[in-house]
């Protein structure tokens, strides 16, 4: 009953801010739609190269062909908009503790945490969720197995994405300022999330199925789509949720380290 409780106190938490941050955003909606419109346009650059890179290599590259690459694209690209639609405050983790201001969350009567990953938003990620539903549009159809899956992998993703941020920045409790550390991993996880991972060997596939969970992002989704099989989507499953709970133990462990700044501030 009380993690029942807990679960809802944080979604209308999560709700409120969505709301609040959204209407923000329309006060300036050519703003907005500038934004919006220019990221997805930025991203659909790479459809060029890719279609270059397959009309010089053939049929396939590393296994993949050109619309699995696309279905990878479309998946890290909405995962990664709506983390930052959501969660955009994540990046902000590092910050808080090494500046103090970390101390007015902790004076409010919700859960730390949630309250941080909230708290901010980004206008372009609408363009990356927009872009990632359009393009599979395009290049896979509207088969119903394929958009389930899609639909499941951008949650999936989003939390993974900022999970993964979460324990990155989370280290600056223990070793100091880790907001390099954290820039440069988010950046591997985006990289390895859009190329094909038989590419990748030796340690670097370890990683990518484990402490750099790209592989969770968006090729475990293309294995789905292409060969469904219940004991993979189990395992799925079971690695975003065990993801998410690692995060928020190891965050709220790295709390108890944590120094007040003594700022005198307040937040509405």
């Amino acid at each position: 009953m009380f993690m029942y409780t807990e679960a809802k106190k944080i979604l209308r938490l999560f709700t409120r801010y969505f709301k609040l941050n959204l209407s923000s955003q329309m006060e300036y909606r050519a703003s907005f739609l500038v934004q919006v419109f220019g990221m997805a346009i930025n991203n659909a650059t790479f459809i060029f190269f890719w279609w270059l890179a397959f009309g010089v290599a053939g049929e396939y590259i590393a296994g993949y062909t050109f619309k699995d690459i696309m279905f990878l694209w479309a998946v890290t690209s909405s995962a990664f908009g709506l983390a930052h639609i959501l969660f955009y405050n994540v990046h902000r983790i590092s910050n808080l503790i090494i500046t103090g201001e970390l101390d007015t969350f902790l004076l409010q009567p919700v859960p730390v945490l949630p309250n941080i990953l909230g708290a901010g938003t980004s206008v372009s990620a609408w363009g990356d969720l927009v872009y990632g539903v359009v393009l599979l549009a395009i290049v896979w159809g509207l088969s119903a197995k394929v958009w389930i899956i899609f639909v499941l992998a951008v949650m999936l993703g989003a939390v993974i994405f900022t999970c993964v941020n979460i324990l990155a920045h989370t280290l600056t409790f223990y070793i100091g300022n880790a907001e390099m550390i954290a820039s440069t991993v988010f950046e591997f996880m985006i990289s390895f999330s859009i190329y094909p991972d038989k590419i990748f060997s030796g340690i670097v596939r370890i990683l990518i199925y484990s402490l750099l969970p790209a592989a969770f992002i968006s090729h475990i989704p293309l294995r789905l789509v292409k060969d469904f099989n219940i004991g993979t989507l189990a395992i799925w499953l079971a690695f975003a949720i065990g993801f998410l709970v690692l995060s928020f133990v190891f965050f709220y462990r790295g709390l108890r380290k944590y120094e007040s700044g003594n700022l005198i501030v307040t937040r509405m």
